[in-house]
């Protein structure tokens, strides 16, 4: 205590100057450990200075006068008035404060940011404070408005989560950022510019501009440029230290820029030194790296057959620990997450793909990262979250209509709000590590197949991907796929088995007699069993059979009556639940075929009195937050009746919240059997004992068909619960007759449904793309699976080294005789393909292939015959690779066809009609010929043994037999051939394929003139004279041989080759006729709007720019978007008000001037298919309940089920959130504020009752 009294005592002594008028009234505050200071001022001199440090604990709390705060908010500021009656408000306020007024505060102007910093130098030893710089601080002016870079500095925070549809995404991760030899270009360009010269007098975009021009002043340009002048003598090396310093900050522009590498030699940098000693080795290593980049795969397969025995030494410390120990492919992938890989786990259904997931979230909690799920199916989000919740707790939710807790570590949603995130530039996106694609095979759908590509193009760099998928044949091709686009590895893991196996019988059993006739058809090893479907169909045909005696035959359709189908589940569920085999799910493809069934099991009560105890309980808990009116909905009622028998029905016209009692109460074990559609396979990971077949035949959407082997497996997997069973039972009930066997094999074996592109350009897309300068729809194109057989790359690299080719070939010679040598390649190319349409024409007609049979005389060329006849002996009967057997004439010593090859030769016969003749004695060959070897069909035939002439032939190859004479068939065909080679020297007639084969289609009859109009042309060339024509045209060749491969890798990769582009152009135009982008592509107030809404973007944003939505009120307008998100056909007439009508009217003309402008622009859609998209079958159930009436009487107005009602106002009630913003954004406050008047009408009692799983 003495001590500090001391000190206060000196501390009073001490003499401060007092601070006069020339004082700034400034001070240094160190923030925080990093050795930054920032400078303070304050507002009045008189106030004290605030202490010189945040250490350690920063700056203290200032506390404020409330009463100050209270006078400043709401007395000295105007903002609180009201907008009427502001006389006596104003009169009023006047009176309490004195209000001075201050002119500047209008002038509002927010400062720039800094471009500086301070930084203190310590000392490296002691930690003094020596001194402090300024530090120049880069990428300050970037924002998410001007910039796609991670440095760009945080938005407001209610923009953090969702981002907002002004900002621009962050870069997606693999594409090019600007290479070191294009920045070299740029400074070359930039260098180039000249300023006096070609200036642009009217700025982009503006109508008129300014002249600059100055006709008075002459700039004198110096005469001699020294620097040129220097820079040509090759042996001045130092310029000067201006030309150091340049060199030097090139050099570190240079190494910025640069990958991380080992060497100089590999970066191929050009060394100062003369390189001579370097090259020989740097040409080994670009060599060598040149392989290395050939052979690089970016999928990687991952061997799973052997144990993963140092795991744990590997990997001491485990971000997270189950209670069992995974399995090899399990640690495979965790080895891979724990090296921040991406990877694609492709595993069998229950095989326990979930588990990665869960190390990804738990190594990005350890991280202190995020990690986003994503799910196809709202209900699988829901599901998830619960179980994520329950492990983790620090998990949050977002979905359409749903938002829980949004800041935590691990966020689950669906992929299209991942999307949205995406394209608006969310903060989250900053601090991802993973994202995790569950059911990734959901890319096959053709309506949002399309948004997981969009997503996996858009994710940036330093995001690692986790595919979760069940088993797909082109997982590779896929990974390789999403490796080239992010220029990153994937490693793909398959299961090569399901962890429980399958057995899959056919049942045929309908009666207590026959309730034991189940025949196994694939064991567990899977292996196909012909005995058991043959006694299946047996035991079948022995019933029929009897029925038929006594009731005459009866034709079996695939079709079944009621309490035929009733007999069958009867007998089924009893012969099951004796032998202990429930819980059952049987999938049936019709909604109304499950009720049914479910129906008509009224004697059947499959539960305990316990088990119906803790049914009741359970099912009354959940239903007690619905109003007391929804608890008695008919749906309701059934379904409790069924449930407490055991009984339950899940398909998409249940309520939700039923959907997810029943979940869960399968789940437990409680519900014994299930009667569920397709949805149930794809959307819940429920497994049960046993898995029922109804049909094997589904309707989908066109026409019915059977199942795919995709989905058969991804439903009958379903069957087999890992810890419970030790082998899984799919049943196939054969009610009306047994299946072909051929059709269930294929479903049982054939290979599931490979991962196919829905990539598809959409108007959203198109536009949020627009609006950011720096990303290009073509380089969305580009990017999508649809393409990825584009390996632009190799291509590149293929065109380099075509170039390198090219610059090494000899120069053409183009003077005299020869200066048409290059017309003249080309019109033969010309010809040749002419000839070659026309020859594909014959040989696919009657006629052609009647006139190319045995005996016909035909000229052939080839590379070894020129002009040369022969006759045919025999015509293969493969229509795809036809091929003649014919005998030819030829040079006694050519049959061996030693001759030039016809490569080197100038296609001679072209111009050079005249037909063979030997030289000396005449010989003869018996060769297959290909349909292009055949030049010509002649009008003359030959009688020919075939037979004889080929076995003759043939003996005659033989080395003991090649002295002998050819046989009397051989040597009378040949003198024929002879005889009329020599009889019609300058050519003999051919069949004309237009007048005596009758081919009469315009493209033969077009394509014989061109050839007759190219024949003619070909006489006409000087080149042909000339001594040394052969050799040159092998040179010409040579060369354009090599210039067309470029020029068709260079159309390969250049955006020409998309096959999505002319779409987009159309698309564009569309747009551009709308107004929603200018002319110049930049996005106008209506494509921003349209950027707001997910569907039906186009007709939404034209009925807001055209008023249709104002004079309706809430309820209605909220009836009229109902359009948008029904789907289904109904039957029930709907009943509603004029204004109603009048809008649909409305709606109608909108959609069908859209439709028609599509049209006109090219797209394929017809605007009668674009108008039937909208359906308005649901717009009075919408009226009647944004009114207030209750769910039970609405569900009375229609013959769609309560399940789609709910999931249809569900939807609506986004698209109305939608409208409220764009609303917004156009500044129309009044429909904003109905939009929310009807969101809210619509949210209430059982439609919007919370899930059961996220509470």
């Amino acid at each position: 205590m003495r001590q500090l009294s001391t000190i206060d005592r000196k501390m009073d002594r001490m003499n401060v100057p007092p601070s006069g008028p020339l004082d700034l009234p400034l001070s240094l505050l160190e923030m925080g450990c990093s050795g930054r200071f920032e400078l303070i001022t304050h507002t009045s001199p008189g106030s004290p200075f605030p202490p010189q440090s945040t250490l350690p604990n920063g700056l203290p709390p200032t506390s404020l006068s409330l009463e100050a705060e209270v006078k400043k908010q709401f007395l000295q500021d105007p903002a609180w008035l009201p907008l009427h009656d502001t006389d006596f408000a104003f009169q009023k306020f006047l009176k309490v404060t004195q209000r001075n007024v201050n002119i500047d505060s209008l002038i509002n102007c927010a400062g720039s940011p800094l471009h500086s910093g301070l930084s203190v130098v310590r000392d490296p030893t002691t930690g003094m404070l020596l001194d402090f710089t300024e530090v120049s601080l880069e990428n300050t002016d970037l924002s998410s408005k001007n910039s796609l870079s991670l440095q760009r500095k945080p938005g407001p925070p209610s923009e953090s989560l969702r981002g907002s549809n002004t900002n621009y995404p962050f870069l997606p991760g693999g594409m090019e950022e600007l290479t070191l030899d294009q920045i070299k270009n740029k400074s070359k360009l930039q260098q180039d510019i000249d300023f006096e010269n070609d200036l642009l007098r009217v700025p982009p975009g503006f109508k008129a501009g300014m002249d600059f021009s100055d006709k008075d002043i002459r700039v004198a340009k110096p005469e001699v440029n020294l620097m040129s002048l220097l820079s040509t003598l090759d042996d001045v090396t130092d310029l000067g230290g201006d030309t150091e310093g340049k060199d030097e900050v090139q050099g570190q522009n240079d190494s910025a820029i640069l990958p991380r590498t080992n060497s100089l030699e590999e970066l191929g940098i050009k060394d100062a030194v003369p390189s001579s000693r370097f090259s020989k080795g740097k040409d080994r290593n670009s060599k060598q790296s040149e392989k290395a980049e050939e052979t690089k795969k970016w999928a990687i397969p991952i061997d799973i057959s052997s144990p993963c025995d140092d795991f744990y030494k590997r990997i001491p410390h485990p971000a997270f620990k189950w209670p069992f120990e995974p399995d090899p492919f399990q640690k495979q992938a965790i080895l891979r997450l724990e090296a921040h890989d991406s990877v694609f786990v492709a595993a069998h259904t229950s095989a326990g793909k979930t588990v990665v997931a869960e190390y990804a979230i738990a190594l990005s909690q350890k991280h202190m990262t995020r990690t986003i799920y994503t799910s196809p199916i709202k209900a699988l989000s829901n599901q998830k979250f619960r179980d994520f919740k329950t492990t983790f707790g620090d998990v949050g939710l977002l979905t359409g209509d749903v938002q829980l807790s949004p800041e935590s570590s691990c966020l689950i949603m669906t992929t299209e709000i991942l999307r949205s995130m995406l394209y608006n530039g969310s903060e989250v996106i900053r601090d991802l590590e993973w994202v995790i694609f569950d059911e990734v095979h959901y890319i096959n759908d053709a309506e949002r197949g399309v948004v997981w590509e969009e997503v996996l193009i858009m994710l940036p760099d330093h995001v690692s991907i986790i595919l979760l998928s069940a088993t797909v044949p082109n997982a590779l091709e896929f990974s390789e796929w999403i490796g080239r686009i992010k220029k990153k590895h994937i490693y793909v893991i398959s299961t090569l088995k399901r962890p429980v196996p399958l057995e899959h019988y056919l049942y045929t059993g309908n009666s207590t007699k026959t309730q034991k006739e189940m025949f196994l058809l694939m064991d567990a090893a899977g292996n196909f069993l012909t005995k058991g479907y043959y006694a299946a169909v047996d035991a079948k045909k022995e019933r029929t059979s009897k029925y038929a005696q006594s009731f005459g035959t009866k034709n079996t359709t695939h079709n079944t009556t009621a309490s035929q189908d009733r007999a069958v589940w009867l007998t089924l569920l009893h012969f099951l639940s004796n032998r202990q085999q429930t819980p059952v799910v049987a999938f049936t493809f019709s909604r109304t075929r499950c009720d049914e069934n479910a129906r008509s099991l009224d004697s059947m009560d499959l539960t305990t009195s316990i088990e119906k105890a803790e049914i009741h309980s359970f099912f009354q808990k959940s239903l007690s937050r619905l109003r007391g009116g929804d608890r008695q909905l008919p749906q309701i009622v059934l379904m409790r009746d069924l449930l407490k028998r055991g009984i339950a029905v899940h398909h998409s016209g249940i309520l939700p919240i039923l959907k997810e009692v029943i979940e869960m109460l399968f789940s437990r074990g409680l519900v014994k059997v299930l009667f569920a559609t397709e949805t149930f396979a794809m959307g819940v990971n429920m497994p049960a004992r046993t898995v029922v077949f109804d049909s094997i035949r589904k309707h989908d959407g066109t026409g019915f068909r059977n199942l795919l082997p995709g989905e058969y497996i991804q439903m009958a997997g379903r069957a087999g619960r890992r810890g419970l069973d030790a082998t899984g039972t799919v049943i196939i009930l054969c009610k009306a007759g047994v299946h072909e066997m051929s059709d269930l094999h294929v479903m049982m074996l054939g290979k599931p449904t490979t991962l196919h592109s829905q990539f598809r350009l959409t108007y959203t897309m198109i536009l949020n793309l627009l609006r950011v300068e720096a990303l290009h729809v073509t380089d969305m194109m580009r990017r999508s699976f649809s393409e990825s057989h584009r390996d632009t790359q190799a291509y590149e690299k293929r065109i380099t080294q075509l170039k390198e080719t090219l610059s090494t070939l000899p120069v053409l010679a183009n003077d005299g005789q020869l200066s048409d040598l290059l017309p003249y390649y080309h019109t033969v190319t010309e010809l040749q393909t002419t000839r070659n349409i026309i020859q594909r024409a014959i040989l696919e007609s009657v006629n052609g292939l009647k006139a190319l049979s045995v005996g016909r005389v035909v000229v052939v060329n080839n590379q070894q015959h020129l002009n040369a006849l022969g006759v045919i002996l025999q015509v293969s009967s493969d229509s795809v690779n036809r091929n003649f057997t014919a005998l030819i004439i030829c040079d006694k010593g050519n049959e061996e066809g030693e001759g030039n090859s016809g490569d080197s030769r100038a296609f001679p016969h072209l111009h050079n009609i005249m037909l063979f003749i030997p030289e000396g004695p005449c010989s003869h060959t018996v060769q297959k010929l290909k349909p292009q070897d055949i030049t010509g069909i002649t009008v003359k035939t030959l009688k020919v043994i075939p037979d004889r002439i080929i076995d003759n032939y043939h003996k005659r190859q033989q080395p003991r037999f090649r002295t002998e004479p050819p046989g009397q068939a051989i040597s009378t065909a040949t003198q024929e051939l002879l005889r009329l080679a020599e009889a019609n020297p300058g050519g003999i007639a051919t069949l004309d394929p237009v007048n005596d084969l009758q081919l009469k289609s315009v493209d033969v009859v077009e394509a014989s003139m061109h050839l007759r109009m190219l024949e003619d042309s070909l006489r006409g060339f000087n080149c042909i004279h000339s001594p040394t024509f052969a050799e040159q045209f092998a040179k010409v060749k040579e060369r354009m041989s090599v210039q067309e491969e470029m020029d068709k890798l260079v159309f390969l990769v250049s955006d020409q080759s998309l096959s999505l582009l002319p779409e987009y152009h159309q698309r564009i135009k569309v747009l551009q006729s709308l107004q929603y982008v200018d002319s110049s592509g930049a996005v106008q107030l209506k494509g921003r709007v349209a950027c707001q809404v997910s569907s039906h973007e186009l007709l939404l944003t034209e009925l807001l720019f055209e008023n249709a939505l104002s004079p309706l009120a809430p309820e209605e307008s909220a009836a009229l978007l109902s359009c948008l998100v029904f789907t289904q056909n109904t039957q029930v007439e709907p009943h509603i008000t004029s204004t109603l009508r009048e809008g649909i009217d409305r709606v109608l003309s909108v959609a069908q001037r859209i439709g028609e402008l599509q049209r006109e622009c090219g797209l394929p859609q017809t605007a009668e298919e674009f108008v039937g998209q909208l359906k308005f079958g649901l717009t009075e159930v919408v009226y009647c309940w944004a009114r207030g009436m209750p769910f039970a009487e609405i569900a009375q107005l229609t013959d769609v089920q309560e399940g789609t009602v709910v999931r249809c106002i569900q939807r609506l009630d986004e698209v109305l959130k939608e409208v409220r913003q764009a609303a917004r954004i156009v500044g129309d406050s009044v429909l904003g504020s109905k939009m929310e008047k009807a969101s809210l009408a619509i949210r209430r009692d059982i439609v919007f009752t919370a899930s059961l799983y996220t509470h």
